[in-house]
């Protein structure tokens, strides 16, 4: 056993540094001379599969069976058994039909000029679905593998086992529902139309910013075109005829998010956004459109950083590294009509789908990687017209869904009020804390901190002026915020109180959640402390965090729950 324990951890190292590499490669595919082919990802996969299935024979005899059962010393055996076992399992199941899809749309781009090539797509589908099936079993039993063994180096190749696997499992259940679901979106039985919405997170709004920019994107036979082109001032006379349900009426109608299409998305759920631009768009150009697509500058600069810089018409660089500020701080010093700057949001929008869609075919599974990132971050938003691929949708979270259902929940969303493009400058922080269980529930403190950085001079007046006419003196960089927590289904609220005072919370239901307003007032360059006293339903789980996608990140802190009885 010596012996084929110092050859089986030869193998596996090997097979890791293989794994490595192949990970490497693939997020190397961004735009330069260095950019490599599917030829180095089949290279990798070959040499990590022959060294885990050299490891898996060499760890996989009896007297390595019988050496992992013993009690405590054979924890480490155990270990590297299971690593050798697993890694054999990925590179032979899991990582195949993920190397042949890469393939498949590298070639798809040089060979038709298509993002996407559906064939390849569907072709793999059926491989793929086994594939995340075996990932996610693999990740289940590698997570029970000892992971604090008397042996440091089994200890260190189970815990990078289970990064890749923490990493690998749900990019392969995402490739395994795109695969179902984006050859029908992206036109392969018809054309399909979408409406994208360039949101300007500069004003708050429930599923992130005011929808600024938008066009039309159109899909045929995994071709990509984009069109109609236009801003929001164009939508300032659209209506919708959707109808939400009673709660969503009572929740949001006195703000007219039906007949004022920058008050489309206040609530956090997006499908609510999508029906109703949807529709306005279909009633204002007679046109309809399969699904809305929502994305920000934030995203904008994520594809843009695999892609390269896009070019205005007058030569402006807009890359990846000032994407956000150009659209949401200094356009607004450039440009004192409101107009030309509007129009300026749209360039930047046209400019960077036009890069978008010329992007080189070897760099498509980087330029897929990055939109995965962002639609996990929600800032790329999907909603389709058609319930089996929103339901899919939803199921990889790409929908930004508000979640229905028992789970603890904290989610913290502000809508702007006053009206102003100060939110660039605010920052957020959520402090959820469980204490003591009584005979009610679990109670639950929860401290929101709102920042407002702006500066006391240097805006111009376009960014600080208030169209909410307080009945109060306030100065240019004051903002002023609708401030809701969600909380979990069955919570309550015992009180809430801003700097120390205690305040009054409106409060509501939103899909099963209730939701608790504060009216903010947020002065340049000062700081409010909320907070909020709830009872919760027992629960021993930490919650789902609703993270609003704004310019700066919520800052999140989960105490430790204290444990509850049933």
């Amino acid at each position: 056993m010596a012996v084929t324990a110092v050859l089986a951890r030869a193998e596996l190292l090997a097979a890791q540094r293989s794994l490595s590499a192949l990970e490497s490669v693939r997020a190397a595919n961004t735009p330069g001379p260095g950019v490599r082919g599917i030829d180095s990802l089949t290279s990798e996969l070959r040499s990590a599969a022959g060294h885990a299935a050299w490891a898996h024979r060499f760890t996989g005899g009896p007297a390595w069976y019988l050496a992992a059962r013993i009690p405590i010393l054979g924890d480490p055996v155990r270990t590297v058994r299971g690593a050798a076992w697993a890694t054999h399992r990925v590179t032979a199941e899991v990582l195949p039909p993920l190397v042949r899809l890469t393939d498949g749309l590298t070639d798809g781009g040089r060979a038709g000029g298509n993002p996407i090539d559906l064939v390849a797509l569907r072709r793999e589908s059926p491989s793929l679905d086994r594939a995340a099936q075996v990932a996610s079993d693999i990740r289940a039993r590698s997570d029970k593998l000892p992971d604090s063994t008397w042996l440091a180096s089994a200890d260190r190749a189970r815990n990078q086992l289970t990064g890749q696997l923490g990493r690998l499992a749900p990019a392969t259940a995402d490739a395994a529902a795109a695969a179902r679901v984006l050859p029908a979106m992206m036109g392969a039985q018809g054309v399909r139309r979408y409406l994208v919405i360039f949101q300007n997170t500069a004003e708050s709004r429930g599923t992130g910013g005011l929808p600024g920019a938008f066009a039309v994107l159109t899909a045929t036979q995994g071709k990509l075109s984009f069109g109609d082109f236009g801003n929001d001032t164009a939508m300032a006379d659209s209506r919708a005829s959707v109808n939400l349900g009673e709660e969503y009426a009572a929740d949001y109608a006195q703000n007219a998010p039906t007949t004022v299409w920058v008050n489309a998305n206040l609530s956090p759920h997006f499908p609510y956004a999508a029906r109703i631009w949807a529709d306005s768009w279909a009633r204002h150009s007679g046109k309809k459109v399969d699904g809305v697509i929502a994305l920000d500058p934030r995203a904008m600069a994520g594809l843009l950083a695999v892609t390269g810089p896009a070019r205005l018409a007058d030569g402006t660089a807009v890359s990846a590294g000032n994407v956000v500020d150009l659209t949401e701080r200094t356009s607004y010093a450039e440009f004192s009509d409101t107009m030309e700057r509007k129009n300026f949001f749209t360039d930047v929008a046209k400019a960077t789908a036009g890069k978008l869609l010329s992007a080189d075919g070897r760099h498509y599974p980087a330029l897929l990687s990055a939109l995965r990132t962002e639609l996990k971050e929600r800032r790329v938003t999907v909603w389709s017209a058609r319930r089996t691929e929103q339901g899919e949708l939803q199921q990889d979270d790409f929908a930004g869904v508000l979640p229905e259902g028992p789970q603890p929940t904290a989610g913290l969303v502000v809508n702007n009020a006053a009206g102003t493009k100060l939110d660039y400058y605010l920052d957020r922080t959520l402090d959820w804390k469980a204490g003591q269980c009584g005979r009610d529930g679990r109670d639950v403190t929860v401290t929101v901190t709102l920042t407002n950085r702006a500066p006391a001079t240097g805006l111009p007046a376009y960014v600080t002026q208030r169209v909410d006419r307080p009945p109060y003196a306030t100065r240019p960089g004051d903002n002023r915020l609708l401030v809701s927590y969600y909380a979990t289904n069955g919570a309550g609220l015992a009180g809430a109180t801003s700097d120390g005072r205690a305040v009054l919370a409106n409060t509501t239901t939103e899909r099963g959640h209730p939701v608790f307003t504060l009216d903010v007032e947020l002065p340049r360059q000062s700081t409010r402390t909320l907070k909020l006293y709830l009872v919760e339903p027992p629960s021993t789980r930490p919650p789902i965090l609703l993270d609003q996608p704004l310019v700066r990140p919520l800052r999140t802190t989960v105490r430790p729950n204290i444990r509850c009885g049933h």
